[in-house]
């Protein structure tokens, strides 16, 4: 009965991607003329594509050899989802209907999860009845959270490490695949390498260099006026979360425009 499962899991799988390469194949044919839903729509079945990839593999184990390395995708192995999000003042005026979309796209590829939390940069809870806890994955519960970021707005230092750390510390269990997801814009603080180190020392796990938790990342183009310069806060966000992904197991996207 458990083969039999799998192997449905696999046929549906398949089938999926399938279906995904045929419809980015025909996206991608129009690469030279392309509009910027269509680019829009060109990333998010990237994005899905990889992490229908990833959950292929985690099923398949040492059996699986991937045929295809896609740019721009986030691996997803994950039963657990923890978004940190950066709910500064520049974030909640420009980028907010942006970040919406965004979650939903990452809550669309996961049918279902064990738990979901969602934390500001600092740390602080979204639902406070819930800290420490894992919110029980429903319809409802991300009907609530989408709603919820209407009028959540918490200090924010544009910082994701207190977020990132409180996250790890609070939920991280051994055999419990957990990936955060952290949205932002820019980076305030002094040092790029102190938190890459902080952030190591506690995600490594006991013994080799694995790591506890995936860390993705994805950066609105707040500070990035068409056809000028990116704020130097900006430029250093990008820098930090590249090598903060690159190091914990994830990946990190930079969004082209915050329509």
């Amino acid at each position: 009965e458990r083969l039999k499962s799998r192997k449905q899991q696999l046929s549906d799988l398949q089938e999926r991607i399938a279906r995904l390469k045929a419809k980015l194949a025909s996206v991608a044919k129009q690469s030279n003329q392309l509009s910027q839903s269509q680019s829009r729509e060109k990333e998010q079945l990237q994005l899905v594509l990889q992490v229908l990839t990833e959950e292929m593999e985690r099923l398949l184990g040492p059996e699986f050899k991937q045929q295809n390395q896609l740019i721009g995708g986030i691996p997803a192995d994950s039963d657990y989802i923890i978004f940190v999000i950066d709910t500064s003042g520049s974030m909640q005026v420009a980028a907010w209907e942006k970040v919406k979309k965004e979650m939903i796209n990452i809550l669309d590829i996961y049918p279902e999860v064990k738990g979901i939390q969602v934390l500001n940069d600092m740390g602080q809870y979204m639902f406070s009845g819930n800290k420490g806890s894992w919110i029980t994955d429903s319809p409802k519960t991300r009907e609530n959270i989408i709603n919820r970021l209407s009028d959540w707005a918490p200090f924010s230092n544009s910082s994701p490490v207190e977020g990132i750390n409180a996250a790890i510390r609070t939920f991280y269990r051994p055999g419990r695949k957990i990936s955060i997801y952290t949205l932002g814009d820019d980076f305030q603080g002094r040092s790029i390498r102190r938190v890459v180190q902080v952030v190591d020392k506690l995600n490594r796990a006991n013994r080799g260099s694995d790591r506890l938790v995936r860390v993705h990342a994805i950066g609105f183009p707040v500070h990035f006026p068409p056809g000028g310069t990116p704020s130097a806060s900006a430029i250093k966000f990008a820098n930090l979360m590249r090598e903060l992904s690159y190091n914990n197991g994830g990946t990190f996207i930079g969004l082209n425009s915050l329509n």
